[in-house]
């Protein structure tokens, strides 16, 4: 892996990671058509430390109040309980088949279907007249965060996206738009750490020093580009919905189905 190609990789792991399109299937995809080749796809999981700190550094504050209310406040301890329900479902099936989910991640054609599907799911679920019961996100019950739990687990196939599917369910089930994309933020914290630590136990070893290097500049480029994200999404979310996602899936799989063709 060139120094360019880690880099280039970086910047759209830090641009889509929170946003509806899927930031897997997009580095699946440019990786396949530039020839980059990373054994067991360890680069694209590892370079995801450089989004966990982008959304811990802009949370920080809700973090630290969030950490000093938990012994005495009943809100906040609920709160975190829901995060920690809605973790589950993927912990329990990322390491129960992740020999599996890894193994989809070589074929391209999958990121190609799931990206336009999932974008005609987000145009749909987009325009329903929804009634929102949730409007913040420190109210989600339990039982709904492990319906939403259950949502990410889709996730697992390459192209459909995490936050796409635990938005999607939020909203399906309640929750406003903006409500729904900052519980998939918080979600992300837990499912993120998780996938990251899980992946380097399985392939610290076959890490070398060039990797190394690659995995350092990946991770630096997606935190100073996660940081920008995370800071305007809910606004963006909030004002223009998720349409202009729903679109961009939709074209990124189409051209994606286009260049396999041609290059068969």
């Amino acid at each position: 892996m060139q120094t360019w190609h880690a880099l280039l990789l970086g910047l759209i792991e830090g641009l889509t990671e929170f946003l509806p399109v899927s930031s897997t299937g997009h580095l699946v995809l440019v990786g396949h058509f530039l020839g980059v080749d990373s054994p067991k796809k360890v680069f694209e999981i590892l370079i995801q430390l450089g989004a966990i700190l982008a959304i811990l550094t802009v949370y920080a504050a809700k973090l630290i109040r969030i950490l000093f209310d938990l012994p005495r406040d009943r809100r906040t301890q609920m709160f975190v309980l829901s995060v920690l329900i809605a973790f589950l479902p993927a912990a329990v099936i990322g390491a129960a088949f992740h020999k599996y989910i890894k193994g989809m991640l070589e074929f391209p054609l999958i990121v190609c279907l799931t990206l336009i599907i999932g974008g005609i799911i987000l145009l749909i679920v987009d325009r329903l007249k929804l009634e929102p019961k949730h409007h913040d996100v420190m109210d989600i019950p339990p039982l709904l965060a492990l319906k939403i739990g259950a949502c990410q687990c889709l996730a697992m196939i390459p192209g459909v996206s995490r936050s796409g599917a635990t938005i999607v369910g939020g909203m399906l089930m309640g929750t406003d738009k903006r409500t729904a994309a900052e519980f998939s933020f918080f979600l992300a914290m837990p499912t993120m750490v998780g996938a990251f630590a899980y992946d380097l136990y399985k392939n610290y070893a076959s890490l070398d020093a060039s990797a190394m290097k690659s995995i350092a500049l990946g991770f630096i480029v997606a935190f100073i580009t996660g940081v920008i994200v995370v800071r305007y999404l809910l606004d963006f979310v909030s004002r223009r919905g998720f349409a202009p996602f729903a679109w961009w899936r939709i074209i990124v799989g189409g051209i994606g189905l286009g260049a396999l063709a041609v290059m068969r």
